[in-house]
């Protein structure tokens, strides 16, 4: 069938108030921008004429200024979920105006399927590639796609052109089942393609195709510091320590990384350490810093659920797909995030977060219970690692207990509070 090409505000005008909507998209690569601006104007005018106007609005993660930015400056959102940055969100949320549910990022689509977070009427969807017969190409980022293209009544497309159509290939899109009987994820290597390269949908539901230029709202990194530097090779002495002593196997474990100026110190430390072999990572996002890994051969492969690299570094993957295609996957939250697949294959996580204790208790969501910062994201996945850090923990503090406040902590005291 030929699709319906339409402007951005003419696909935001099908959305209506009071609608569930489903974003695509992990942090900002694979957002939607145009159609949620368009919304966010549609609000205004109708708030300006003393008129209703909300949505609520499920993502992957967070996403860029142009869907939560200006969603929360037209005070256009009613609820959200699961995950975001944004400092305008983060202030309405606090002050009461936006009702928020903080959800760890591998359950949300479960949470769908389920009913729990409501029905989603629209997904709006960010693709670099459509098919006549409901085929949809991703771009950089997925999150949840998968399921609330499949769940939502109507579909639009952002077909975005800023976004090389060689990325077609690169994904592996698998939705898990609903319990009870549930299959066990079949990952057991992080290259393992399970799923299909596109999300299939009824043609008939894609009610719109929007057609863009627009690149991602890439986040840049600062320079590194004396401080960064010092925690990433904090942790690349301790990882390479274990390794020494058997307690990490000889041919490494996959890591996963958080987001941030520190997890790209870290990564770019145990680049460097000549001790630690290459490595794979099996991780919810991918930095600049392992780009630059995955070239100078120091990683081998890396599964993930977002390019959120600078739109330079993204350009270079580009450019260079015919080696990438073989060194990268991309997969949904699900998958990247499900704490099972991470405890098997016995990734090693790091993450910034707001308070840890000797004890593995770690707090990444909230200031003294009162005020929310980011949301949980993926830091519970941690858990099911932090059980064999937290052995290394007590067995080190036996040893060396001030050694461990030193080499252990500069992990997570890391996170900046406005």
């Amino acid at each position: 069938m030929s699709f319906n090409f339409i402007t951005a505000a003419e696909a935001a005008s099908l959305i209506k108030d009071g609608e569930i909507i489903g974003l695509s998209g992990f942090t900002p690569a694979g957002s939607p921008k145009a159609v949620t601006a368009e919304l966010a104007k549609i609000a205004e005018e109708k708030h300006a004429r003393g008129e209703q106007f909300q949505v609520g609005v499920i993502t992957g993660a967070s996403t860029g200024d142009s869907c939560d930015g200006v969603l929360t400056r037209a005070h256009a959102l009613k609820f959200r979920a699961p995950y975001t940055t944004n400092t305008d969100f983060r202030k309405a949320v606090n002050s009461g105006e936006i009702n928020y549910t903080d959800i760890h990022l591998s359950q949300v689509a479960q949470r769908l399927r389920s009913g729990f977070l409501g029905h989603v009427s629209t997904a709006i969807v960010e693709a670099c590639e459509i098919t006549e017969d409901g085929r949809i190409y991703l771009t950089a980022g997925v999150g949840i796609t998968p399921t609330i293209a499949r769940l939502a009544d109507k579909v639009i497309v952002e077909l975005n052109a800023a976004h090389s159509k060689a990325l077609i290939g690169m994904h592996d899109l698998y939705e898990m089942e609903r319990p009870p009987f549930r299959r066990p994820v079949p990952i057991v290597h992080p290259s393992d393609r399970i799923g299909l390269p596109y999300i299939q949908v009824d043609p008939s539901k894609i009610v719109g195709v929007v057609e863009v230029n627009i690149p991602d709202e890439a986040r840049g990194f600062h320079d590194p510091d004396p401080i960064t530097d010092r925690i990433g090779q904090n942790v690349a002495e301790f990882l390479a320590s274990d390794l020494k002593k058997g307690i990490i196997p000889s041919t490494f474990l996959p890591l996963q990384s958080g987001v941030g100026n520190i997890a790209n110190a870290v990564l770019s430390a145990l680049g460097k350490d000549s001790s630690i072999p290459p490595f794979e990572m099996y991780t919810e996002v991918i930095q600049n810093s392992v780009i630059k890994l995955i070239k100078e051969g120091r990683i081998k492969f890396g599964s993930t659920c977002s390019l959120s690299v600078t739109n330079d570094c993204l350009q270079d993957i580009y450019d260079h797909m015919d080696f990438f295609r073989h060194k990268l996957v991309l997969r949904p939250s699900e998958i990247s995030n499900c704490p099972e697949v991470v405890r098997r294959l016995g990734v090693i996580t790091m993450n910034t977060a707001i308070e840890a204790d000797i004890y593995g208790n770690v707090n990444s969501t909230h200031i003294c219970g009162t005020k929310m910062m980011n949301g949980i994201g993926g830091s519970e996945t941690l858990p099911a690692v932090l059980i064999f850090l937290s052995s290394l923990v007590r067995r080190q503090r036996r040893e060396d207990a001030s050694a461990l406040s030193c080499r252990w902590f500069p992990i997570w005291i890391t996170a900046n509070i406005p």
